[in-house]
């Protein structure tokens, strides 16, 4: 068999594997690797073997990774039409059950932008002595000016209630002043620890008790902010939620029906914009994570 038939019959077999054999084999053609006068020949083709021992199991009939997750659950907020719906009585034996559906399905879009505070006083004892630094300020001052030059017609700005957040919140408000954009404090989303994380980490650690209150506290705020609009909501909305890194990376977990114990293997920027679509469907995208990418380098930090 020619050299060009043998490798054209390992690519329909291998797949994405053959990449990988193919570069073997056209170095071993090409001399590469060097077989030593005297000693035993060894086979081109057990080579192969070591190579595809690296790659993933496959099989001719199943040249595609299996899923290993849990199918989407479309009712996660529990807003689900066709959920709500059902055990409810009729009360005309002529209504139409899927008129009524109809009637109670979402048709807008959510947009919630999630903003991290921006850069802090560390050295604060309490939380009034957390104050933005300059820094902090003129990255609030970005995020504000990225915000606006989005042209997105904003309806709500919700930001916790921490010093660092609420300053934060009153200076990007500055620059959507002109859309009349609601300013509202909100004791949930204060930061915490939301769950613990896995895996573990030796310079956090939280004890039983912060992770069962602030657990609780934070898993209450992701009900309330990050669910499919409401029926009777007839345009795409545009929301901003300011507030802290832990609770961000929580949401975006949940929100995505990762495992939430994961939310620590991600970072986030301060001033940085997380943006999350909830469908009428239920279904969520996550379209940006951590977007710092509007400010200049010399102004990234991550406090």
């Amino acid at each position: 068999m020619s050299y060009r038939k043998t490798i054209k019959l390992i690519c329909g077999f291998a797949g994405g594997s053959a990449v990988i054999v193919f570069a073997a084999a056209n170095t071993d053609f090409r001399g590469y690797f060097v077989e030593r006068r005297g000693e035993a020949a060894v086979s081109r083709w057990s080579r192969f073997n070591v190579l595809q021992a690296a790659q993933p199991a496959w099989t001719p009939a199943n040249h595609t990774p299996v899923p290993t997750g849990h199918a989407w659950d479309f009712n996660w907020d529990k807003r689900d039409p066709s959920a709500l719906s059902n055990g409810k009585k009729k009360e005309s034996v002529n209504e139409d059950p899927s008129s009524e559906q109809d009637n109670g399905k979402p048709k807008a879009t959510r947009n919630i932008l999630l903003i991290r505070h921006s850069q802090y006083n560390l050295s604060g004892t309490t939380d009034k002595e957390r104050i933005l630094t300059p820094l902090g300020r003129e990255q609030a001052e970005l995020t504000g000016k990225r915000l606006a030059a989005l042209g997105l017609k904003y309806d709500v700005l919700i930001h916790s209630s921490m010093t660092r957040a609420t300053e934060t919140a009153h200076i990007i408000n500055k620059h959507l002043s002109g859309l009349g954009v609601e300013l509202v404090s909100c004791d949930l989303l204060r930061e915490g620890a939301p769950i613990e994380p896995v895996p573990n980490v030796t310079h956090w650690k939280p004890d039983a008790v912060q992770y069962h209150e602030d657990g609780a506290r934070i898993e209450a705020a992701f009900r309330r902010y990050i669910h499919r609009a409401d029926p009777k909501q007839k345009e795409d909305s545009y929301e901003i939620i300011v507030c802290h890194a832990n609770v961000i990376r929580y949401f975006v977990c949940r929100a995505l029906q990762f495992p939430p114990e994961g939310w620590l293997r991600m970072g986030l920027n301060n001033g940085s914009i997380t943006w999350l679509t909830i469908r009428p469907s239920g279904r969520v995208a996550l379209r940006t994570l951590g977007d710092a990418g509007f400010m200049p380098p010399d102004k990234l930090t991550r406090t």
